[in-house]
C-alpha cells in the first residue's frame, strides 16, 4: 500500500509540474484531464477520493487508539511504535495525495479559464480594430461607433483585469506547489528515517524474542 501511495504521489507531482510550465506536455495533460472529467470519469475520481478518505480516517483512528493505550500503560512498546510509525507514514501519504489532486483540479480549471479569456480578448480587439478602421474612413455613424468602441474598450479592460487576477491565482498556486515539493523532499528524508527506525525496532523485537526464548529454555531445563 505504501508503494502504491508513493507512486500516486510522484505521479501527481509530475502532473503539477507539467501544468505549471507552458510546454507541449501541458497541452497533452490538459487534454487528458478534459477527457478524465467527462463521462464516468468524475464518478470514478470521487470514488477513489472517498476510498482514500475512509482509509485516512481509519489510520487516524488507529493512531488515536494506540495513543490512548500508551497513555493508560505509560508508554509504547516496540510493536506499537512500529505500528504508530506505519500509520503516520500512511496517513501523511494519503493526505498529500488528496492535496495534490485538489491542486491539479484547480490548475486545470484556471488554465481553461485563461484560455477562454484570451480568446474573448482577441475577438473583442478584432472588433475594436474593425470599428477604428471604419471610423477612419468616415461615416454618418461615427458617434454610434465611438460609443461602441468605448464599450469595447471597457470590455477589454475588464478582461485584462480578470486575466491579471487569474494569473495571480496561478502564481499563488505555483508558489504553493513549490512549497509542497519542498515538503515532499523533507517527507522522503523522514520516510528513510522511519524505515531505519522500523528496522531498528524489528531488531530489538528479535533480540527480545531471543532473550525470552532463552529464558524459557532455562526454566524448562
Amino acid at each position: 500500500m505504501i508503494r502504491i501511495l508513493f507512486t500516486l504521489l510522484m505521479a501527481e507531482v509530475g502532473v503539477v509540474i507539467v501544468l505549471l510550465f507552458k510546454t507541449p506536455l501541458r497541452k497533452l495533460a490538459v487534454m487528458g484531464l478534459d477527457r478524465l472529467k467527462r463521462g464516468r470519469g468524475p464518478v470514478m475520481l470521487k470514488t477513489v477520493a472517498g476510498t482514500i478518505l475512509i482509509m485516512l480516517s481509519s489510520s487516524i483512528y488507529s493512531m488515536a487508539k494506540i495513543k490512548n493505550r500508551s497513555t493508560e500503560i505509560g508508554g509504547l512498546n516496540p510493536t506499537e511504535q512500529v505500528l504508530m510509525s506505519f500509520h503516520i507514514l500512511e496517513a501523511s501519504l494519503m493526505g498529500y495525495s488528496l492535496l495534490l489532486a485538489l491542486i491539479i483540479d484547480r490548475l486545470h480549471h484556471y488554465i481553461r479559464e485563461l484560455r477562454g479569456l484570451r480568446k474573448s480578448m482577441e475577438a473583442v480587439m478584432k472588433q475594436n480594430r474593425a470599428l477604428e478602421e471604419a471610423k477612419s474612413g468616415g461615416s454618418d455613424e461615427i458617434n454610434t461607433r465611438d460609443k461602441e468602441i468605448a464599450k469595447l474598450n471597457e470590455q477589454i479592460q475588464q478582461l485584462k483585469t480578470e486575466n491579471e487576477k487569474k494569473l495571480k491565482e496561478l502564481k499563488a498556486a505555483e508558489a504553493n506547489t513549490t512549497a509542497l515539493r519542498k515538503q515532499s523532499e523533507g517527507f522522503l528524508i523522514e520516510y528513510d528515517r522511519l524505515l531505519e527506525d522500523n528496522q531498528n525496532l524489528r531488531n530489538q523485537l528479535h533480540s527480545i524474542d531471543l532473550t525470552l526464548s532463552h529464558s524459557d529454555s532455562k526454566k524448562h531445563s
